[in-house]
């Protein structure tokens, strides 16, 4: 049976603006940039959100199926509007956000997509703790577990939750219990637990939950630790016109890896280094492919390129 990818998260436009100008209007989210790359590298991926019934909602919609991605577990609410996002570019490609939101009372009020074993969840960033949320999404995370499926955590912690950071870490631990691999950035690690040294971060608050971390840390080197290998990756620097997606589309680099591995729950802890190293790989070649565009997810020819469909040579990023 073919296995699925099924993320959980939220989904926004994201208005980015360079140089003071808005110069797009990218349908995004931590998740949603995930499963678009997914969807886009001919994967079966379903996503489970929520959007309001208006223009931009019609939008993201669109832009899921466009990309092969089932969107029949979103929520249209009637009350309330789709969320936007202002992302403002400093000369980085580093984005600044101010976020506009008006949710309805009523929060995601889906029916959960069936899960099988060897499916592979996806969840990250404020969504999975937002106290209105919990209850639904340990749910979900309960059903996932229960099915057997690869629980893939992405932290994606921003400094404007960091004064929440002591509230929501009963939550934060609960969710290294239900991971199988957990990626964050040095800097999601410094927000959560005021702690940006991953080995120090492993040690103390990851290992007994979850075996397998993934740290990004910008434009810097990769730290991995695994039961197996504990490594650290150099990479290449390339030009930069935004960050937005580089963090999601590393997570699609991963999960993607994990099925064409052939990674099952029962293997998660004991993948060999040459499996690593392959993994991480095409994490750093997504990442990089998106950080060189406004787009917050692969392009569809890279997509295909990938896939050994399109005419271009592959960009392979390690030194």
């Amino acid at each position: 049976m073919l296995r699925k990818i099924i993320g959980i998260g939220e989904t926004i436009m994201d208005i980015i603006f360079k140089n003071g100008q808005p110069t797009a209007a990218v349908p995004g989210g931590s998740v949603f940039n995930s499963v678009v790359t997914l969807g886009r590298l001919d994967q079966n991926v379903t996503f489970i959100s929520e959007t309001g019934n208006d223009k931009v909602g019609k939008i993201i919609l669109d832009f899921l199926a466009e990309n092969g991605v089932d969107n029949q577990n979103v929520c249209v609410y009637y009350d309330g509007r789709t969320p936007i996002s202002l992302a403002w570019l400093n000369d980085n490609g580093d984005a600044n956000y101010e976020f506009y939101k008006d949710y309805p009372k009523a929060r995601l009020d889906v029916i959960w997509p069936r899960i099988e074993k060897g499916d592979i969840v996806m969840m990250g960033s404020y969504f999975v703790l937002n106290p209105v949320l919990r209850t639904k999404v340990k749910e979900f995370l309960n059903y996932a577990k229960e099915r057997e499926a690869i629980i893939y955590y992405d932290f994606n912690f921003r400094s404007t939750h960091r004064e929440e950071a002591i509230k929501l870490y009963p939550d934060i631990l609960e969710n290294l219990e239900y991971a199988d691999i957990v990626r964050g950035s040095t800097e999601d690690l410094d927000n959560m637990f005021q702690c940006s040294n991953p080995d120090e971060v492993y040690q103390r608050e990851v290992d007994f939950y979850c075996k397998n971390m993934i740290c990004t840390d910008g434009g810097g080197s990769i730290r991995l630790i695994s039961p197996e290998v504990s490594k650290r990756y150099e990479v290449k620097r390339v030009p930069v016109v935004s960050t937005i997606g580089a963090g999601d589309n590393f997570n699609a680099g991963v999960v993607f890896s994990l099925l064409r591995e052939g990674i099952t729950k029962e293997g998660i802890n004991s993948i060999s280094e040459q499996q690593w190293d392959r993994i991480i790989q095409c994490a750093i070649d997504f990442s990089s492919q998106v950080c060189q565009s406004l787009n917050n997810s692969i392009s569809k020819q890279f997509a295909q390129n990938y896939l050994g469909k399109g005419d271009a040579p592959k960009t392979t990023l390690f030194d």
